[in-house]
């Protein structure tokens, strides 16, 4: 299953079993959690216990056939979608600005956009409500959506200031020396070759997105509950395994996300290496 090279001695074996024997043990007790949720949320019966009666899918059938659940979920795609748009968008021109050569300031400018990820959230959601709060955008989609894409952002920033930094300007160059317009540069030649730090970016901003509650807590009301605050306030009111039913379809979608990003990782590592090769 493992080569060694012939160098190395027995002591080094054992230190590479005994490091990943460690590896894997500290992966099982951080996902633990997850693997004892999952099987619960196929429970026939409403009880959180071991062994599982029986094993149905009712939970989540109540999860579909739930108005309120189906409400969540429409306003969690919803905002997901279009925060992730906003933040797509403006992260990229944040992007191309910050990779000026002439920009003064750069260090400056770069913190105050990669502050949201490092600001607790809850002063993060006070400070919102209170600055959309006389803007009449609390208790409403529009507020989390600017919230939401504030939040995002720095993801996109910070992937597509990393792809940009491998990004060859002789390429922009010789496409301005042929008549193009800056605009019709950056979209058939940057752009394409870019691409796989965008989508990274918006893959982060969508996930912190789906999953936020903080903020949503404080800008939602009754009608634009998202499926985090549902799940918030279902485990506040009355535990029940179509929570846990909810939990497993998160899990599944975030770990889809991180296998895309993966891909799109290793194809932008392809990429590096075919151009280098030239």
């Amino acid at each position: 299953m493992f080569s060694f090279p012939a160098y190395v001695t027995v002591w080094g074996r054992l230190g590479r079993f005994a490091f990943i024997g460690v590896s894997l043990l500290v992966l099982l007790f951080l996902v633990s959690p997850v693997l004892v949720v999952m099987p619960l949320s196929f429970n026939s019966q409403p009880y959180f216990t071991y062994p599982l009666p029986g094993l149905s899918l009712r939970w989540y059938r109540a999860f579909i056939d739930s108005p309120e659940w189906m409400l969540a979920l429409k306003n969690t795609m919803i905002t997901g979608v279009a925060s992730t748009f906003i933040a797509s968008v403006l992260g990229v021109m944040a992007s191309l600005g910050l990779t000026n050569p002439r920009l003064k300031g750069k260090a400056f400018i770069t913190g105050v956009l990669v502050s949201p990820m490092i600001v607790p959230l809850i002063i993060t959601a006070v400070g919102v409500y209170f600055a959309f709060g006389p803007l009449g955008l609390t208790g409403s989609l529009s507020g989390l959506i600017l919230a939401h894409a504030a939040l995002g952002v720095p993801f996109v920033v910070v992937t597509v200031t990393a792809t940009l930094a491998g990004f060859n300007e002789a390429l922009s160059r010789a496409g301005r020396s042929l008549g193009a317009s800056p605009l019709r540069v950056f979209l058939q030649v940057k752009l394409p070759i870019i691409a796989p730090g965008v989508v990274s970016g918006a893959l982060f901003a969508f996930a912190t997105s789906f999953d936020e509650i903080v903020v949503a807590l404080f800008l939602t009301g009754p009608d634009q509950r998202t499926v985090p605050r549902e799940m918030w306030s279902g485990i506040r009111e009355q535990l029940s395994p179509t929570i846990l039913a909810v939990a497993t379809i998160l899990v599944v979608v975030s770990t889809l996300l991180l296998l895309t990003l993966e891909l799109l990782r290793r194809r932008t590592e392809r990429l590096r290496g075919a151009a280098g090769a030239f």
